[in-house]
């Protein structure tokens, strides 16, 4: 399996010959090539996880793919036919098998209100917790696409998070509210905290790429 790092949070998977997209939003560029497509996961429903600018994009290329999102994003992107997943469902969509995890998004503060988010387990290998720190239950992670800074992000609960999911590899997404010099900080974090279990930490930026 191959994964490219997008910018922001933005993931393209690829295996045997089918593409799989996650969480294409407001801080992303739009994607391009994207006729192998077979399925869309969108964590939750904030802007910087999707917009209908890229829904439109995506399904012009790949008319009727689906588009498997909790039902915060069913409701917030009404126009559209979302297929509506939960924690524990487990969906297969061309070459890949997701599995979903979690349930709701990282408090950012109490003035605001709840929303929900599901983490999602490809093929068994890779996890990306969209904005939580949901850790996936009897499952040994291969490869984990941890989140670097955000509004609800604490480096130090960041650094747990890794630490609980003891991937044997990991690469930080969730990265465009930092600066050059946050960035670099917290990845450091994160690789200690990946390292302290015997995994590897890569730095990717947008249009890097791992094969795993």
């Amino acid at each position: 399996m191959h994964v490219t790092k997008h910018e922001h949070a933005t993931l393209r998977l690829e295996h045997d010959g089918d593409t799989l997209i996650v969480d294409p939003g407001v801080f992303t560029a739009p994607l391009d090539d994207l006729s192998d497509a077979v399925a869309l996961v969108i964590t939750h429903e904030h802007a910087d996880h999707w917009t209908a600018a890229h829904l439109d994009r995506i399904l012009a290329a790949v008319p009727g793919i689906p588009v498997f999102a909790p039902a915060g994003v069913a409701e917030a992107a009404g126009d559209y036919d979302i297929t509506v997943v939960t924690p524990g469902d487990i969906v297969s969509a061309g070459a890949f098998t997701l599995q979903f995890f979690g349930g709701e998004h990282a408090v950012i503060h109490s003035s605001l209100p709840a929303v929900q988010n599901v983490g999602v387990l490809v093929n068994g290998m890779l996890y990306y917790p969209g904005d939580s720190y949901a850790v996936p239950v009897d499952v040994d992670v291969d490869v984990l696409a941890a989140p670097l800074g955000a509004p609800w992000l604490k480096i130090g609960e960041a650094m747990d998070f890794v630490l609980a999911v003891r991937p044997r590899r990991a690469f930080g997404v969730h990265d465009m509210t930092l600066s050059e010099a946050g960035r670099r900080m917290h990845r450091e974090r994160l690789q200690w905290s990946t390292e302290q279990h015997g995994g590897e930490f890569f730095e990717l930026n947008p249009g890097d790429s791992l094969e795993f």
